[in-house]
């Protein structure tokens, strides 16, 4: 499945189903025209906190890109079916997919949280662009070493630790000298 036509389509879906110019989209969620419209046109699947900045003015849950269902009990994820990944860039221009997203809850639907596995592959990159928006997220590392700058501090965590923080913060969350990792992470984003 590629994620990336699902997110462009119900982004853009939405915004015009609320009469939202792409221009007012931009200008709302402080992002740049082009930035819209290569997120539209499934040129480019950008990192959270743009969609999250996205969902907020669209009145929506970040879990409406993410593939939305209609179970409103509880959603199982069996490990096999946690092999669907999303991508998200890093911010970094040259380094568009290191990390790829294994949705644990995409089957339930009015989810107020956001489970994920993530696999962080190894990456040359180390120059991060911090971001924030709202909300709150829980990590746990379950493979390697993560690095998580965090307002101006800066936190390494191994497997077994985690960290809870509130993402309104600048942040930014990377494997530990570009080594491959792998987390449990929940987002929260109010509506």
């Amino acid at each position: 499945m590629d994620t990336s036509k699902i997110v462009g389509e119900k982004i853009k879906s939405l915004r015009e189903s609320k009469n939202i110019s792409m221009e007012e989209l931009a200008e709302r969620s402080g992002l740049a025209i082009e930035q819209v419209e290569r997120i539209e046109n499934n040129i480019d699947l950008p990192s959270l906190a743009p969609l999250i900045k996205i969902a907020r003015v669209l009145g929506v849950r970040l879990g409406t890109f993410l593939d939305d269902q209609d179970e409103t009990g509880p959603a199982i994820c069996r490990k096999a079916d946690a092999s669907d990944t999303i991508s998200f860039s890093n911010n970094a221009i040259q380094s568009r997919k290191h990390m790829e997203y294994h949705s644990l809850a995409k089957a339930k639907a009015d989810r107020h949280m956001e489970p994920f596995i993530i696999d962080v592959a190894p990456t040359q990159d180390n120059e991060f662009v911090l971001s924030s928006h709202e909300g709150e997220e829980f990590i746990m590392v379950m493979e390697g070493v993560m690095e998580i700058c965090y307002g101006k501090n800066t936190f390494l965590l191994e497997a077994g630790d985690t960290i809870y923080y509130d993402s309104i913060v600048p942040h930014h969350v990377h494997a530990y000298q570009g080594q491959a990792a792998k987390i449990l992470a929940v987002i929260y984003t109010p509506v």
